[in-house]
């Protein structure tokens, strides 16, 4: 056997242990179950809510132009985004794909968008600064306030006015992107609308319905707190009695 076959059997023998290697790679990586991280995540209900983040710089980006046409691509961007938020919960409570992940990016991407959408619109000039000083702190107080009654096992309800406000917060927003006067048709009336003008004043009652729900939600706490204080110290009593 010459010099030139013995390189050649060399080869192709190294080149049969690396295609074994690699082999016994993807058996394993095929035979590797998925985290359970990344198996809550890829499902379609987290998909919609990844994309109402993505989206955000693009409603930006038309906010920021504020001539009619991207003022009205906004709004409708605004919108597609609240009903992806309506579908991504009915989809996860109904194909029973409600997640830890899940639990985490909705609200996220709510007051994200919702927080894009205020500081632009402060931006623009369309509503006072101090309103959504006010909107923003009360987000942050009541998520404060309830990851303090989830830790302590306290479940509080949400009231009507935080409904109400969210409403009203949705149509404040979606007038406030529209912002210039428009004829609308609703069938029995038609005529001019000045959506900036809508919008303010939605904003402005959500401002009032948020700030007595979250005086509502610190009374529900601090009644729920003082229930289970009073429920602690019964048998305590009943068992000095007893004795």
């Amino acid at each position: 056997m010459d010099a030139e076959t013995k390189r050649q059997l060399k080869r192709e023998a190294r080149e049969r242990k690396r295609a074994e290697k690699a082999a016994r790679r993807a058996a394993k990586r095929a035979g590797r179950k998925p985290s359970v991280l990344l198996q809550e995540f890829w499902n379609l209900p987290n998909m919609l809510t990844l994309g109402r983040i993505l989206v955000i710089p693009l409603f930006v980006w038309f906010t920021y132009d504020a001539d009619p046409w991207y003022s009205l691509m906004a709004a409708m961007l605004y919108v597609v985004a609240s009903v992806t938020d309506i579908i991504d919960g009915y989809l996860a409570r109904k194909w029973n794909l409600v997640t830890v992940t899940g639990k985490f990016l909705d609200p996220l991407a709510d007051k994200l968008i919702v927080m894009a959408a205020l500081v632009m619109m402060v931006k623009l000039g369309r509503i006072p600064a101090w309103i959504t000083i006010v909107l923003l702190a009360r987000e942050l107080i009541v998520n404060g306030l309830r990851q303090i009654a989830a830790s302590e096992g306290l479940v509080i309800a949400a009231g009507q006015e935080g409904k109400w406000k969210t409403s009203l917060q949705l149509v404040g927003i979606i007038a406030l992107c529209t912002h210039y006067t428009h004829v609308v048709d609703f069938g029995v009336w038609k005529g001019p609308v000045n959506f900036n003008t809508v919008g303010r004043v939605c904003v402005y009652a959500s401002t009032v319905f948020s700030i007595l729900s979250m005086v509502n939600y610190f009374r529900a706490f601090f009644r729920v707190l003082e229930g289970r204080g009073t429920a602690a110290t019964a048998p305590s009593e009943g068992a000095a009695g007893a004795a």
